[in-house]
């Protein structure tokens, strides 16, 4: 298994496709990736070697693509700020609602998560009715 940029890629995908591994690159991303570093898309990942493997990696680097921890750093932070200032996306992520005005009375089991059913406490004082 090749490691570009510390995420280990499948070995025998084509590297096109074994470069979407990588967070943050997507078919077209990775479609450039290889352009710029002249690499076949065809040739499968485990027969690259160390110098192609090099040349993704100055492509990349040189694209200033903002890939894994930049990544997840950026989108938590966008997620925080949201949250801080109060707004309204802020408020249905903090709650794991829907964001984007999907309806939530039936649906959006995704976001809520699984179903919790509330039960009817019965109440032992109460009147039972028989007399």
């Amino acid at each position: 298994m090749p490691r570009i940029l510390g995420v280990d890629i499948p070995g025998e995908k084509r590297v096109d496709i074994a470069l979407r591994y990588v967070y943050g690159l997507g078919p077209v991303n990775a479609r450039e990736i290889l352009t710029r570093a002249n690499i076949d898309p065809a040739v499968r990942a485990k027969n690259l070697s160390e110098n192609q493997l090099s040349q993704i990696v100055n492509a990349i680097q040189e694209g200033k693509y903002v890939i894994e921890g930049d990544l997840r750093r950026e989108l938590g932070l966008n997620l925080k700020r949201l949250q801080a200032i109060k707004s309204y996306r802020g408020q249905r992520h903090l709650r794991s609602l829907p964001v984007r005005g999907q309806r939530t009375q039936t649906n959006s089991r995704t976001r809520k998560g699984p179903r919790r059913t509330v039960g009817v406490q019965r109440n032992p004082n109460a009147k039972t009715g028989i007399h």
